[in-house]
């Protein structure tokens, strides 16, 4: 183990993150032939075989599986040092890290365009997960340096900032019924099927909460785990949907989805900036940061207006609900 080094680790964690050699190459702007020695070195040094190769299929082994958490862990740790050590020379350089669920993505990155103009010697990479798990997962693993979300985790110790309101609303296709309602109660939505995301996700969550403090039974006609693909399904008819209103802005413009006035709605919830309590941040990281708090709610203000002229009420629910 004392020969392994710090360049073996990072290429052996793409590997194990593309299960290809080939992709990890790419990601790397390495040759494939020089990721296979790479591995093949640091599998001599531990004396035990990561990967299992069969053709051009790759696994882990299950050394490799344990392994892949000792190394993420110690190039988590690497970072933060090269983080503390920046501090000192006060430099706006390096590698900037943000997740992000899903959802985020329709504004983060026009933020991040931003931000670039401003600090143009920090390289960002984005994250976009499926749900907020799988963000959390990329947080406890040290990949992202802060992270863009709606409820804080509460099973880690992590430091959540709020910067701005999230309002999420239901939708319908243009010709539906439920909109001759006006502002229709909560219990009308249970005459119609809905169309929701996975019960992973921050926006189920939420839209589950709804539903149990109004002690209404929805008619869950499909679960999806693709915003875009939800908003297509109302678009062909085939349901209502509870979706963040940052996800809308396109498809209500174009008037091709509509807001349903439910009463009680919006249900606004907070964006926040969150990370680990453990983690010193870089000088890019905790630029970002401040930009984020001090830019992002007059962005999203600025993008639900045309929207949000037109309700009547709105439900605020905390972020500390279970889950």
């Amino acid at each position: 183990m004392r020969t392994v080094t710090f360049r073996q680790l990072r290429v052996f964690v793409e590997v194990a993150r593309h299960l290809s050699f080939v992709r990890a190459a790419e990601a790397l702007h390495l040759t494939p032939p020089a990721v296979t020695m790479q591995v093949k070195e640091l599998e001599s040094a531990i004396e035990l075989p990561l990967f299992d190769r069969q053709g051009r299929k790759v696994t882990l082994t299950t050394a490799g599986e344990y392994f892949l958490v000792y190394a993420k862990r110690l190039l988590a740790t690497l970072k933060d040092a090269d983080d503390a050590m920046a501090r000192f020379r006060k430099l706006e350089t390096g590698l900037l890290s943000v997740g992000l669920v899903s959802t985020a993505k329709y504004f983060v990155p026009r933020l991040l365009v931003k931000f670039r103009e401003e600090h143009p010697g920090v390289e960002v990479k984005l994250q976009v997960t499926g749900n907020r798990e799988q963000l959390v997962a990329l947080m406890v693993n040290g990949e992202v340096d802060l992270a863009i979300m709606g409820r804080p985790p509460r099973e880690l110790a992590t430091r959540a900032e709020p910067f701005a309101a999230h309002p999420h609303v239901f939708v319908a296709p243009p010709d539906h019924p439920i909109l001759r309602s006006g502002h229709p109660p909560v219990a009308a939505l249970a005459n119609y099927p809905l169309i929701v995301r996975e019960a992973a996700s921050g926006t189920r969550a939420l839209m589950d909460r709804f539903f149990q403090d109004h002690r209404v039974e929805p008619r869950i006609a499909m679960e999806m785990s693709s915003n875009e693909t939800i908003k297509q399904a109302v678009m062909a008819g085939m349901g209502l949907s509870f979706l963040s209103l940052h996800t809308l802005g396109l498809e209500l413009q174009a008037g091709v989805i509509e807001l349903v006035h439910v009463e009680d709605t919006p249900v606004m919830r907070m964006w926040n900036v969150v990370r680990l309590q453990s983690r010193v941040l870089s000088p890019a990281a905790e630029a970002f940061r401040y930009f984020i708090l001090e830019e992002g709610e007059t962005y999203l203000a600025e993008h639900d207006r045309p929207w949000m002229g037109s309700t009547v009420a709105k439900t605020v629910l905390p972020d500390n609900e279970p889950g």
